[in-house]
């Protein structure tokens, strides 16, 4: 089965509580998605997104992702569409890095490779562990009240893990998180993540101002090395995010900044193939394992949920639906959460019909 033609979309996400909020000013309340449509001489098409989440989240935007997958497509076509791993050598080849880029090209040949079995990714990558897991939401940063009305509300659709978005002043930041963690029961998860915002003096002082409460700390500073820092000052659990991008990333977070838990978002490390080997190399190191990327719809939310539905129950932390956050779907809002929890998705590849009339045709490579 060999690729005939890469297609590529575009659309506006448009985020579902107004404004999404992260730490040093960065807020949206729309994102540019892109969606890859790689053809066959089969007749089947798979599917693939990413969203950015604008221009300053990580090294990557949308029109330079768009560049990206330009330039990979004359590498790809022809191609036989069932070989996933000389389709990532052929785009390493073809471009250096860029991984934002490779991710939904990934991402749609695996739905290419379950659509040819007649089978769920989750299947060809190990069998369904989780039929269910627990799904997390985001609280954007605003003043302690209005990020405990938020949960509140999360609350009451079923929601009980958050990830409070910090990052700014540590004063404020710790005010935030202790009033978090002091209006929701035992059972809810809190996280207070920076993104990287603070840098490792406000970062120090922010952890002994949240003080000893039941927190954990996500992504403190930009870079591993400051992390590593932070991490000795603080006896909270910590997260990283942002900085793990290889398997060498993952073992020095292990061993010299003691995480506890990875975040793992396929747009950053280059898709699916490439989540799925640092997800197997976190499960051996007894780390805990959270799914999702950095922005997404229908597409991406189907794209985690298979990674979340094989990851050793045991070692599954959380995992986000983020067409839950948004209000356009173009996949009929498949996957789609239950009192705060999704289901693995069980048709071949993908397994979600995704709506052409609801994306616009960027470009058309054959």
């Amino acid at each position: 089965m060999q690729i005939t033609g890469i297609r590529m979309f575009g659309y506006d996400l448009t985020y579902k509580h107004g404004t999404y909020v992260m730490s040093g000013g960065r807020a949206a309340a729309a994102q540019a998605s892109t969606v890859v449509a790689v053809d066959t001489d089969a007749g089947l098409t798979g599917w693939g997104e990413v969203c950015t989440l604008g221009s300053t989240y990580l090294p990557a935007f949308a029109t330079g992702v768009r560049a990206g997958i330009a330039e990979l497509a004359p590498a790809l076509i022809g191609r036989d569409a069932l070989d996933i791993r000389g389709a990532l050598t052929a785009m390493d080849g073809a471009l250096l890095e860029q991984r934002a880029a490779k991710s939904p090209v990934d991402i749609a040949l695996w739905d290419l490779l379950g659509k040819a079995a007649g089978m769920p990714v989750s299947a060809l990558t190990g069998g369904i562990q989780n039929p269910e897991f627990p799904l997390y939401e985001a609280v954007p940063l605003e003043s302690p009240e209005q990020m405990v009305a938020f949960v509140e509300a999360r609350m009451a659709e079923g929601i009980k893990r958050f990830q409070l978005k910090v990052g700014n002043e540590p004063e404020l930041d710790a005010a935030r998180t202790r009033a978090v963690v002091a209006a929701v029961p035992d059972d809810v998860v809190v996280i207070a993540d920076s993104n990287g915002g603070w840098d490792v003096h406000d970062a120090i002082k922010a952890v002994k101002l949240i003080g000893d409460i039941p927190v954990y700390i996500e992504e403190p500073c930009r870079g591993i090395d400051n992390n590593i820092l932070v991490a000795k000052q603080t006896s909270q659990q910590l997260i990283l995010d942002e900085c793990i991008i290889t398997l060498d990333d993952l073992y020095r977070a292990k061993y010299e900044a003691g995480i506890s838990a990875i975040n793992l978002k396929y747009s950053r490390v280059g898709g699916f193939s490439r989540a799925l080997q640092l997800r197997d190399a976190a499960e051996s190191l007894g780390l805990k394992v959270s799914m999702e990327d950095t922005w997404g719809g229908d597409i991406t939310s189907a794209a985690v949920n298979h990674l979340a539905a094989t990851t050793d129950p045991t070692k599954l932390f959380n995992v986000s639906f983020m067409n839950d956050w948004t209000n356009e779907h173009v996949a009929g809002y498949e996957p789609r959460s239950v009192d705060g929890r999704g289901t693995a998705l069980t048709g071949p590849g993908l397994g979600i019909t995704v709506d052409e009339r609801a994306l616009t045709l960027l470009a058309d490579f054959n």
